[in-house]
């Protein structure tokens, strides 16, 4: 996960550098985004940056963002993780009460969230050698579902780790919602911008603009519109990259699709 170390002999001393960290490039700024997590499809005329599954394929031309769960397990993926790695209470997982196939990975340890970016890293390299531009991190928040098992400062070691990584591999980090935590994970963990669901439904897009300024991706659900999305999208903390989707993100083949952007 680290740059690689190689050993220079100068003037009869032994001096240990490391290789840069390859370069990466942000996010596009105001670039229309698809957010395509049910499965890729062909963007629609305009989009400009698209965000898959790590399983996924990067959208061909276009600046592309790979999903990656970093503080809980995917579902049907528990069994891949070794038991002490997974938070657990009364001797059972803890699993985030929003999605309860999703069982909280425990970082209260340094040992334990060095073995967490052990098996994550791989992950955002394969995102990197796939051709993504940018990696996102799911559930920086899970402390927040711990019952105070875990803290911020647990989650931020965690981060700040994965973006290591993901910087040594060539792509920009991306923090995925917990608005509250903005400042934090931008100064000390060093991401270089979000990807944030309903801000404007839940009037917290500020948090973002104001820590990330353009560089914000926001995608809004139908299912959870207080008001019309034109509204949205013409609000002033409004990011300037938004996009309309429906909560499944399926694909346009199949129903309830939806895709809409900002009339900018």
């Amino acid at each position: 996960m680290a740059a690689i170390a190689v050993v220079v002999a100068l003037s009869g001393c032994a001096t240990t550098v490391s290789d840069p960290p390859a370069p990466f490039t942000p996010p596009p700024a105001g670039a229309t985004p698809d957010y395509q997590l049910g499965g890729g499809y062909d963007p629609a005329d305009g989009v400009g940056i698209v965000g898959r599954d790590r399983s996924d394929e990067p959208a061909e031309g276009l600046y592309s963002v790979c999903y990656v769960n970093g503080f809980q397990t995917q579902p049907g993926e528990l069994d891949t993780w070794p038991d002490d790695l997974v938070l657990q209470s009364d001797g059972a997982p803890v699993f985030d009460p929003d999605w309860p196939d999703e069982a909280l990975l425990d970082t209260s340890t340094d040992e334990r969230r060095e073995r967490i970016a052990e098996i994550v890293a791989p992950w955002i390299e394969g995102c990197a050698a796939s051709g993504f531009d940018a990696v996102e991190f799911d559930n920086l928040d899970s402390y927040t579902r711990s019952g105070d098992a875990l803290t911020l400062d647990d989650n931020l070691a965690l981060a700040t780790l994965l973006v290591d990584v993901a910087h040594d591999a060539g792509l920009a980090a991306g923090q995925k919602n917990a608005a509250e935590d903005a400042p934090e994970l931008r100064e000390q963990a060093g991401f270089d911008f979000a990807v944030v669901e309903e801000c404007s439904a839940y009037e917290e897009c500020a948090a973002f603009t104001d820590v990330y300024g353009d560089a914000v991706i926001d995608i809004e659900y139908t299912d959870e519109l207080p008001r019309s999305f034109a509204e949205m999208c013409a609000d002033h903390d409004a990011p300037a990259s938004m996009v309309l989707r429906d909560r499944d993100l399926v694909t346009p083949a199949a129903d309830g699709y939806v895709f809409e952007t900002c009339d900018r």
